[in-house]
């Protein structure tokens, strides 16, 4: 990747390739899809935010659960789109059937954030079968750490848009890349709304980036397989430790306990130089996000874990 960039960055004189016909290439290649069936994006983000412009209007409102991604609510305010947020399951599940013929646009996450729980694709494609004259997207960011990609369903559904990212799993956060995937007629429409307001929205270098992860794919595949392996340990021991730990497909886990308060433990844990993340909505405020590291990182956080669950100071 890095030596992809590199050869680009001497070109920077020249405007970049609008249409991303290599990056698409090379996705649709990997996904086993048709070029015109896929999207490149500035991340996932602006494919959500095309969405929102593209999909809903003040009379077509968006339903998503209540607790996920953070810039769903926040796109639909910006929009001016009404929106529906769906309670999850008591065990911070998402629930398929309270999706099934919903007058709406529907929006999930999936692993969803930040509890990682993930859906079987069987559930999702109930979801789009019973939504037929409405859009359904599916947020794929942290597929790759173990759920089951639904871009194979778009075969069959022209009412499926399913977007990823390369800032997770192929390690690129900076480079701000991400692609969506539906029917062409889908990503048609996608495209009038990005040529309206930025022709060149994927610079050469980040294009050439994205080439080069897809075509180092076994690379990151096998990176993802470890980070998995971490994730399954570091839950199994802070299960020991009675922390409730939500099952996760993502690269982090969703962790609380009875000994100690969400906030207090994020606190703690950032005194000693230990950073995860908190959230102050009621439902969840008892649990923290924690991000999976190397083997020695989430070591490090284990044993200040156990500190502080024994009382001793840093």
């Amino acid at each position: 990747v890095q030596l992809a960039v590199e050869r680009e960055a001497k070109r920077l004189n020249l405007y970049c390739d609008p249409e991303c016909t290599e990056l698409k290439a090379a996705a649709a290649k990997l996904y086993g899809v048709r070029p015109e069936q896929v999207l490149p994006v500035n991340g996932s983000d602006e494919i959500l935010y095309f969405s929102f412009l593209a999909f809903g209007d003040e009379g077509r409102l968006f339903a998503f659960p209540d607790i996920s991604y953070g810039f769903y609510p926040v796109y639909a305010a910006f929009c001016r789109i009404p929106k529906r947020e769906i309670p999850l399951s008591p065990d911070l599940s998402v629930d398929y059937r309270d999706y099934l013929d919903l007058d709406a646009t529907i929006l999930l996450a999936n692993p969803n954030a930040p509890t990682g729980t993930c859906l079987p694709v069987a559930q999702i494609e109930r979801i789009v079968c019973a939504n037929p004259n409405r859009f359904v997207m599916i947020d794929e960011a942290y597929i790759d750490f173990g759920g089951e990609s639904c871009v194979p369903l778009i075969a069959r559904y022209d009412n499926l848009l399913v977007f990823q990212t390369f800032s997770k799993s192929r390690s690129l956060a900076g480079a701000r890349l991400g692609f969506g995937i539906g029917s062409e007629a889908l990503i048609r429409d996608l495209n009038t709304v990005k040529y309206s307001m930025n022709p060149y929205n994927v610079n050469r270098m980040t294009q050439a980036a994205g080439v080069a992860a897809i075509e180092d794919d076994a690379y990151y595949r096998a990176n993802a397989r470890m980070i998995i392996q971490t994730r399954e340990q570091t839950a199994r021991r802070l299960r020991n430790l009675g922390f409730t730990v939500l099952p996760s497909k993502a690269n982090f886990l969703f962790a609380g306990s009875d000994r100690i308060g969400g906030e207090a433990f994020y606190r703690e844990l950032k005194a000693r130089g230990v950073l995860v993340r908190h959230f102050t909505k009621e439902r969840i405020q008892d649990f923290c996000r924690i991000t999976i590291g190397t083997n020695e990182q989430m070591e490090i956080l284990l044993t200040h874990t156990e500190a502080i669950l024994n009382g001793k100071g840093c």
